[in-house]
C-alpha cells in the first residue's frame, strides 16, 4: 500500500520538460524570429559557398584548357575562337581585341599603350568583383550571427528570470533549466557563424589565386597585342619541344 502511495505521488508531480522547442516556447516571438533569421543566414551562407566553388572551379578548368590550346593559335581572334563564350578569359581577350581597334585613335604611343593597359585592367577588375559577390555577406554572417544568438539568449533568460520571480521559487532545477534553455540561442549563433567565416576565408584565398592567374594571363595578351603578335608566352612552345627528341629517335636507331 505505501508503495503504491508513493508511485501514485512520483507520477502526479510536475515533469520539467527541457529542450528545444520548450526553448522556443519560453521564448516566444523573439526566440522563433532569431532562429528563423539564423536559418536563413546559414542556408544563405553555404548557398554562396557552393555557388562560388563552383564558379572558381570552372574558371580554373577553363584556364587549363586555355594554356593547352589558346596560345598555339596564330593570332588573338583566332585563340579567342577556341574558348568558351561568357567566360573571364574571353572577356579578357575580347576586351583587348576592342582596346585595339580603338587605341589607334590615340595621337600619342603613351598614350595608347595606357589605354589598352586601363582596358584590360577594367576587364580583370570586372571578373575580380564577380567573383567577390557573396562573400560580403559571409562576411556579414560571421560577424552578426553570434550577437543575433545573444540577443535571443538574453530575452531567454529575461523571460526565465521573470518566471521564477512569479513563482517564486530559485531552486536549481528551476533556474538551470530556462537558462540553459536560452544559452542554446548563442550556440545557433556560433553554428551559423563558423561554417560561414571558413567558407569566407576559404573562398578569398581561391580568388587571390585566381586574380593572380588573370593578371598574368591579361599582362600576357598586353604584351602580345603590343608586339602585333610577336611576343607569346613560353608554355606554347613546351609540347613543340618535347616533339622533337620523340621524333630524333627512330634516326638514332638507324
Amino acid at each position: 500500500m505505501v508503495f503504491e502511495l508513493l508511485a501514485a505521488a512520483t507520477s502526479a508531480a510536475p515533469q520539467n520538460k527541457f529542450g528545444f522547442a520548450e526553448a522556443l516556447e519560453q521564448g516566444g516571438f523573439i526566440a522563433y524570429a532569431t532562429v528563423i533569421i539564423l536559418g536563413i543566414m546559414s542556408f544563405g551562407s553555404f548557398f554562396i559557398l557552393i555557388t562560388k566553388w563552383i564558379e572558381q572551379n570552372k574558371i580554373l578548368r577553363q584556364y587549363k584548357e586555355l594554356r593547352a590550346s589558346f596560345w598555339r593559335a596564330p593570332s588573338l581572334k583566332e585563340g579567342a575562337a577556341k574558348l568558351e563564350k561568357n567566360s573571364a578569359w574571353r572577356q579578357i581577350v575580347d576586351d583587348g581585341m576592342a582596346a585595339e581597334e580603338q587605341h589607334g585613335k590615340m595621337v600619342n604611343e603613351t598614350d595608347a599603350h595606357d589605354w589598352l593597359h586601363g582596358s584590360l585592367a577594367a576587364s580583370v577588375n570586372s571578373v575580380n568583383s564577380k567573383l567577390a559577390g557573396g562573400l560580403p555577406f559571409l562576411a556579414t554572417v560571421g560577424a552578426t550571427s553570434p550577437f543575433i544568438g545573444l540577443f535571443g539568449t538574453v530575452v531567454g533568460i529575461y523571460r526565465a528570470l521573470i518566471a521564477i520571480g512569479i513563482a517564486g521559487s530559485a531552486s536549481i532545477d528551476k533556474v538551470a533549466g530556462p537558462v540553459g534553455e536560452a544559452l542554446i540561442m548563442t550556440a545557433l549563433g556560433l553554428l551559423v557563424a563558423v561554417p560561414a567565416v571558413l567558407a569566407y576565408n576559404y573562398l578569398q584565398a581561391r580568388n587571390k589565386s585566381i586574380a593572380e592567374l588573370l593578371n598574368g594571363f591579361s599582362s600576357a595578351v598586353l604584351a602580345n597585342i603590343n608586339s602585333k603578335g610577336a611576343v607569346k608566352p613560353a608554355v606554347a612552345a613546351a609540347p613543340a619541344a618535347a616533339a622533337k627528341p620523340a621524333a630524333a629517335a627512330p634516326a638514332a636507331k638507324q
